[in-house]
């Protein structure tokens, strides 16, 4: 999730600051890296906080049926 979240939105972010000269697929692949070194591990520590949040409220929504 992380690899293909990253990648789109440094991709759009990128054409968005800076159209698409010549050596975009450069700034990209910059912009890229630099977004995956944060978002891997954002996504390793965030996911199981999202889960136990899921859950809950899966649980209320269906303890109010």
């Amino acid at each position: 999730m992380a690899l293909l979240m990253s990648f789109l939105m440094s991709g759009v972010i990128s054409a968005m600051n800076v159209g698409i000269p010549e050596n975009f697929l450069i700034i990209w692949f910059h912009a890229w890296w630099t977004a995956f070194i944060i978002a891997f591990p954002s996504v390793l520590f965030v996911s199981p906080i999202v889960r136990r949040i899921t859950n809950k409220l899966i649980r209320a929504v269906e303890h109010h049926k």
